[in-house]
């Protein structure tokens, strides 16, 4: 079988590397010309176990290759990037739109095309199929079409797309059988087949269902600091409970998965998806929440940052909240910015971030960060650790986490 894969970003190349191992010729497809340059010389742009391996295996085997446009192929698999509308909320589907247009030359009769983008319901039924039909293709019979979401933890991804159970989303019940054939390649996990506005809406909730229950933590967190309880020990002992797992507060939500999806269905239904908006909402509060509380430690000074990925050990800094942190908190603090995992011009080593600092900012629960150096921190210095990671540090030396922010406000 040859994949022709549109993107080669965080799931398209992991994704590739998977169908190149199992014995498949893969072409990716980019518009970043020096990816492609880097691709096909073994040089990978993001941090994920495997890949690496995988890709420079595949292309001395000559079953992986990176390029600029599309080519005939067997299967079209699509896994661009789908932004919100910022006006409105909506799922920008230009990005998918285009990748559908730039591989009609190479359509074939029997096709497959997917579409793994996460998309808004009905976007495959209302905008991706007429793309097809316009060329004269009857969708279900000789092209077939299917949305299959993507389902990954980043620092995990290869792991979780063999055994990871997957939605196979078609717009005909042949087309959810062709489509499961693809990936019969390399998944273990379950196939479930499906419609395809079934697929869209499943992938919007599993997001949307983490987002709303970390708003729910953050709002107790809020909660806690305003009323003078240790939210950290609520959580612990609420979850002793065996039917109740509160989430982990944080500085907010970041990655391009549960920051953007529910925006997606509330959308589609404004005035009924209430509650969705409303996490929304207070997950997007929490960078405010956090330099609120910046400013109640210390009113002057230097602070350092360690970690601006939006999930611990990657890379990973797409829709980090981070940064909005950062942006707001350097209008009035000299700011170091330490990252282990990403190399940024203005980005300092550990050392040079945490020398002189009046105050360390921990927004990322990277492993690097949970025993720190402190033979490096001045004793003076207080740490506001936002994601909780740090348990002990030496007598001098003032924490704040999320269970003790209420002694700001004594």
């Amino acid at each position: 079988m040859k994949v022709c894969i549109i993107g080669q970003g965080y799931i398209g190349l992991p994704t590739a590397a998977l169908f190149a191992r199992n014995h498949c010729e893969v072409v990716g497809v980019d518009v970043n010309e020096k990816m492609i340059e880097n691709l096909n010389n073994g040089i990978i742009h993001i941090e994920e176990p495997g890949i690496s391996d995988i890709i420079k295996q595949a292309l001395k085997n000559k079953v992986y290759k990176a390029s600029l446009k599309p080519e005939k192929a067997d299967a079209f698999i699509i896994t661009v990037p789908t932004p919100y509308i910022a006006d409105n909320y909506s799922c920008d589907l230009s990005y998918v739109i285009s990748a559908c247009e730039s591989i009609i030359p190479f359509l074939e009769k029997d096709n497959i095309v997917i579409v793994e983008s996460t998309i808004a319901p009905m976007s495959t039924d209302d905008i991706v199929k007429p793309i097809f039909e316009k060329e004269g293709f009857t969708i279900g019979e000789d092209l077939y079409l299917a949305h299959c979401p993507e389902r990954v933890l980043p620092g995990k991804i290869i792991e979780e797309l063999i055994h990871n159970d997957r939605i196979i989303g078609g717009i005909t019940p042949k087309c959810s059988q062709k489509a499961s054939e693809v990936y019969g390649q390399f998944v273990e996990g379950e196939l479930m087949l499906t419609e395809a506005k079934t697929a869209e809406l499943s992938k919007c909730m599993e997001n949307t269902f983490r987002d709303v229950n970390i708003a729910l933590a953050n709002e107790l967190t809020k909660i806690c600091a305003e009323i003078g309880v240790n939210a950290l020990d609520v959580i612990k002992m609420a979850n002793k409970h065996p039917r109740v797992n509160l989430h982990t507060p944080g500085p907010g939500v970041g990655g391009h998965c549960l920051a953007i999806d529910p925006y997606f269905i509330y959308a589609k239904a404004p005035e009924t998806a209430k509650l969705i908006k409303l996490a929304r909402d207070t997950n997007n509060s929490m960078p405010e929440f956090v330099c609120d509380n910046v400013r109640k430690i210390i009113t002057k000074g230097k602070i350092a940052i360690l970690g601006v990925s939006y999930k611990g050990n990657t890379g990973d800094d797409r829709e980090s909240p981070s940064y909005e942190i950062i942006d707001n908190l350097k209008k009035n603090y000299e700011i170091s910015i330490h990252d282990p995992h990403i190399d940024k011009p203005n980005f300092v080593s550990f050392k040079e971030a945490v020398t002189d600092a009046d105050l360390i900012l921990i927004l990322c629960d990277h492993n690097e960060f949970k025993n720190l150096d402190y033979t490096l921190i001045h004793e003076d210095t207080v740490i506001f650790d936002t994601k909780n990671i740090i348990y002990k540090v030496p007598d001098k030396i003032k924490l704040y986490n999320y269970g003790n922010l209420y002694e700001l406000n004594l």
